[in-house]
């Protein structure tokens, strides 16, 4: 199971129907919708098409909203396009014009007051890039150091200068008012700057009845990074933007800055994002570059929650293959990592409470028991977001009865969102989600689980519990001789049960004691189970020789069981439990 998620941009190359069920049966957690550009219309078709798909497919994923933020971006040019060159004029200004090869219109009406002569302004990530000549008046006169094709709407960065931008315009009210009316979980605020930004957006939501809404703060600017401790706090969880902050921060310092972010926000038990150009030229071609999977996989290893396409899947010829691709990337790396160093680490480093005692605790019975996943009771979803924090080498299965913390839980690294049944006891509840989690084949029988949630059940924040669970009804106990496992039917051959001759090639066979009659039935089964007590008896020699599971000492098994019924032979634990078939006349 992939651990790590994959964010996809929705847009005109995702509005198929057919693409996107492909995209999300090939790996998206998340749906975002970049507010940056489209206009509401189009963001409310391509989120129906997306709730439709989502309901078809039963899947938890869910809706991100990213803002414009205080962002400066052109305006729009005649024809949509203009080439301008090295060395010549080119002018910003807050004027109302029809952009050319000579000027053009910006958003922001601050900027002649913002800039003097020599600062640098980047434009369309950096690929431009201009210095000031002079700012008066409406304009502001640049010399062209770096040209290109400038298009409608790219974004403007200040190398050096802070914009007295407010963070929030009446655009991103409006856009925010959306989200809350059409059922959004994230938002991804751009250019948080300090705490206070996203206080004032969480209060905006609040006030509008979208308290529920997860706030995400990309990290994009210097002042983001100088207050990234703050920031993290009062955030729900991070993104690392790295294509606005390698404009306005040396490129030289994104590689350890995000390290940095990720390590901070990870121990916080937020998830985080890692974001921009991650397999940017798949946009074009069907085929990574070895850098870019590189670039995945390093932010696997520094421990990201999820993966972002942006272009990739919003415009791109291949979005599907995009998505199959960096899936792939991630199942491959995270079979590379040492999950014990990592939970180690990680708990050195976290200040702890009961909560933390707790989810370290889960994680390390999981590593040293084998256990073949984690089951969270959560209502808010902080225990399954603690538990992920130490990155389990078992899925974390998260029961909750909250459809929108059912969603939200798709971003966190490691869980698999289920929803929860009612209950009348706290042990009905956790019966209750190793049952469904059974039931959609997340565990089998004879698997060992640990439950951990807090009590009393639904009071969010106190996870306090752990709790040892063996999946499905176990039937007889024993002991294993070779440590092999097996499913099956069975066949029981005793007096008053089955025959010899009742016996079927791949039927798990039961005996009371080794005899000629059921030794040449042997070569055939898929298991042994014999009430003998001893490794030596005939039936226990030939099934080990044939590398067959065999159970010995295996308690009144003859009376126990019976033919036909499917049950699981656990060669790790001795242990035989039911299955959830029987065979036809058996």
């Amino acid at each position: 199971m992939r651990k790590t998620k994959i964010i996809c941009t929705l847009g005109p190359a995702t509005d198929s129907p057919e693409v996107l069920r492909g995209i999300f049966l090939t790996g998206m957690d998340v749906g975002r919708a970049n507010f940056s550009h489209g206009t509401h219309e189009e963001h409310l078709a391509r989120v129906t098409l997306f709730k439709k798909v989502r309901d078809e497919l039963e899947k938890p994923a869910a809706l991100l909203l990213d803002t414009k933020g205080p962002e400066i971006r052109l305006k729009k040019f005649r024809g949509g396009k203009a080439r301008i060159e090295k060395g010549a004029r080119f002018t910003l200004t807050t004027d109302e014009v029809e952009g050319d090869a000579e000027r053009v219109s910006v958003t922001y009406r601050g900027l002649p007051d913002d800039v003097v002569k020599g600062n640098r302004i980047l434009i369309d990530d950096g690929l431009i890039e201009l210095r000031v000549v002079s700012a008066s008046g409406a304009d502001v006169v640049t010399e062209v150091v770096n040209g290109g094709e400038l298009s409608d709407k790219k974004g403007v960065n200040l190398q050096g200068v802070t914009a007295r931008l407010p963070f929030m315009s009446d655009g991103d009210r409006a856009d925010l008012r959306f989200g809350i009316e059409h059922d959004f979980d994230f938002v991804a605020a751009s250019f948080v700057r300090n705490a206070d930004d996203v206080r004032q957006i969480k209060g905006f939501l609040e006030e509008h009845g979208g308290g529920a809404i997860k706030v995400i703060s990309k990290i994009e600017n210097r002042d983001g990074v100088a207050n990234i401790d703050e920031v993290i706090r009062a955030s729900d969880g991070i993104m690392v933007a790295r294509g606005d902050m390698g404009v306005e921060i040396a490129f030289e310092d994104i590689p350890h800055l995000q390290k940095m972010i990720i390590k901070k926000t990870l121990s916080a038990g937020k998830p985080v994002i890692t974001a921009t150009q991650m397999l940017d030229s798949m946009i074009r071609n069907p085929r990574p570059t070895r850098a870019e999977i590189t670039d995945v996989a390093n932010a696997i290893y520094d421990g990201t929650s999820a993966l972002m396409l942006s272009g990739e899947t919003s415009v791109g010829k291949y979005p599907e293959l995009t998505v199959a691709t960096m899936a792939k990337i991630a199942e491959k790396t995270e079979t590379e990592i040492d999950y014990r160093a990592l939970l180690e680490n990680t708990h050195i480093r976290i200040s702890k409470n009961v909560t933390d005692a707790v989810s370290y605790s889960t994680c390390s019975a999981a590593h040293s028991l084998g256990a073949a996943a984690i089951i969270t009771i959560t209502k808010s979803g902080h225990t399954s977001r603690m538990v992920s924090r130490y990155r389990p080498i078992c899925p974390i299965l998260a029961s909750t009865p909250l459809v929108k913390v059912y969603r939200q839980l798709a971003l966190s690294w490691g869980v698999i969102p289920m929803m929860a049944v009612e209950a009348a006891t706290t042990d009905e509840i956790f019966q209750n989600a190793a049952d469904r989690a059974h039931a959609a084949g997340l565990i089998k029988n004879g698997d060992l689980v640990i439950i951990t949630g807090g009590m009393p059940v639904g009071v969010s924040g106190t996870t306090n519990m752990i709790k040892i669970h063996v999946v499905g009804d176990v039937l007889v106990e024993g002991k294993s001789l070779n440590g092999l496992s097996a499913t099956g039917i069975l066949c029981v051959v005793a007096e008053g049960k089955s025959t010899p001759g009742d016996f079927r090639g791949g039927d798990i066979l039961v005996i009371r004691r080794s005899s000629d009659a059921v030794l040449h039935l042997i070569r055939n089964a898929t298991a042994v189970i014999t009430e003998e007590d001893a490794a030596d008896s005939p039936a226990a020699i030939v099934a080990k020789a044939l590398d067959i599971p065999v159970i010995v000492n295996a308690g009144r098994a003859t009376d126990i069981l019976t033919s036909g019924i499917a049950v699981r032979v656990d060669g790790e634990k001795g242990l035989v439990y039911s299955g959830q078939s029987t065979r036809a006349g058996g």
